[in-house]
């Protein structure tokens, strides 16, 4: 028994870091370009637009006012269209994606918005271009605060990814129902809470490294 509970976290663990690893690299690669489009859209900034900002705005609100145990039902559609089936890891993994990249995109326009403005003002004064600006200016900036709020973001996805057992997604929120709620082994349940503590701790403490470590400051 016990070897087949090892078993069975080994694989809940590969589960979770799959469905994570989806979800991460999707916020980054869509969400950075969102919060940034709403930051330079934003009334005073290069490519102001109001509609724009107002669309994008509107619709990165109204998912990240959707409970998570919510919008993993209500994709679950959407999940069996793109992959035929919504149970699994990969499965789960397309409510986690929806749920990260504007998430991500806010945290990623909070530090676009505490870059001093002169910075950007000098960079324009010199001849530099919107998309100069961007690059050399704008992203290094925000670099540290960016680094900041995606160590938020994966601490948030860590904790969905446990709600993702209820539809049966898999990871270690399944394990926990299965063994902790429905077997009643609360060892089980007391196990799985300290590795996602400890889990927790570990990512937050590199995140902060990295953060430190980008910062000019």
């Amino acid at each position: 028994m016990l070897l087949d509970l090892v078993n069975e976290f080994g694989k809940a663990f590969f589960e979770t870091f799959w469905m994570m690893s989806i979800a991460v690299l999707f916020a980054v690669l869509v969400g950075v370009p969102l919060g940034i489009a709403l930051f330079v859209t934003r009334e005073g900034m290069f490519f102001e637009n109001r509609f724009v900002q107002q669309v994008a705005g509107t619709i990165v609100n109204i998912i990240r006012s959707i409970p998570f145990i919510i919008l993993l039902v209500v994709l679950i559609p959407f999940t069996k269209l793109i992959l035929g089936t919504s149970m699994g890891p990969t499965a789960a993994s397309v409510s986690l994606t929806v749920a990260a990249i504007p998430f991500y995109a806010r945290l990623v326009e909070a530090s676009l918005r505490e870059i001093d403005r002169g910075v950007i003002e000098a960079a324009e004064s010199c001849g530099a271009s919107p998309w100069l600006i961007m690059k050399d200016v704008l992203l290094p900036e925000a670099k540290p605060g960016m680094i900041a709020g995606l160590t938020v973001t994966i601490i948030s996805l860590l904790s969905y990814s446990a709600m993702a057992g209820i539809v049966g997604g898999g990871g270690i929120g399944d394990l926990a129902i299965r063994f902790g709620y429905y077997r009643f082994q609360n060892d089980v349940m007391l196990i799985t809470v300290i590795i996602l503590i400890i889990l927790v701790q570990l990512i937050q403490f590199i995140g902060d490294r990295l953060a430190k470590a980008a910062s000019k400051k």
